[in-house]
């Protein structure tokens, strides 16, 4: 049981420093994605911000499962609101559905140390 929880830890924490660095440095690109969805950039390094540190909570949360199910159920919970972004912005079902997967896969991360416990 231990190895699925360091897969999806491991997968989750590559994501999200993926996605937090672009919106911690400004890069244009992220700037542009957010700006369609309606999110200020003081939003977006908040955004980044609060990425980088459920990174930081998914890889202790390793050596301290319940810091990892605490990180785990927060990035969902952005994703919730990812999903209601993107759907203010009519984007396609496809681009709304992303964030449905990230979020899905953090719960089932959550339900993995919890059953591990």
């Amino acid at each position: 049981m231990r190895i699925p929880v360091i897969v999806l830890t491991l997968v989750l924490a590559a994501v999200f420093l993926g996605t937090a660095v672009p919106k911690l440095t400004g890069q244009a690109q992220m700037r542009e994605r957010m700006a369609h969805l309606g999110v200020s950039p003081g939003l977006t390094r908040g955004l980044g911000v609060l990425e980088l540190a459920a990174v930081a909570g998914l890889l202790l949360g390793l050596l301290w499962a319940p810091l990892g199910v605490a990180a785990a159920v927060g990035l969902a919970l952005q994703m919730v609101g990812a999903v209601v972004y993107h759907a203010r912005a009519k984007d396609p079902a496809a681009m709304t559905l992303t964030p449905v997967v990230f979020a899905v896969a953090a719960l089932a991360l959550a339900y993995l140390h919890l059953r591990q416990g």
